[in-house]
């Protein structure tokens, strides 16, 4: 590992990396942590976006549950160094969830 600190982007703002530069190394862990779970969000409300109409009939899955939308979608979220699955989907401007289960990583 070298001794001069990283290169930042050039695409990121000066605030943004002037305000890094000046964070304590927990800030920065937290920090990015958000930010990659901000980036998988907004990846996760375009795919919603782009779905097909709800005027649509789509076969239902034999393990969604009644009060989840056939339009959800499995997402994964890590929580305390464990993963779990997630039904999502979009109501109106908001993003909804429901529990599925662990990820079972073998």
């Amino acid at each position: 590992m070298s001794d001069e600190p990283p290169t930042p982007p050039t695409n990121l703002p000066r605030e943004v990396v002037n305000a890094l530069n000046k964070s304590l190394p927990n800030c920065l862990r937290n920090v990015a942590r958000y930010a990659e779970e901000l980036a998988e969000h907004k990846e996760r409300e375009a795919r919603l976006e782009d779905e097909s109409p709800e005027g649509e009939l789509e076969k239902r899955p034999d393990d969604l549950p009644d009060d989840v939308p056939t339009k959800a979608t499995i997402t994964i979220k890590e929580i305390n160094d464990n993963r779990y699955y997630y039904w999502q989907w979009r109501e109106g401007d908001k993003i909804k969830s429901k529990y599925k289960g662990p990820v079972n990583d073998n």
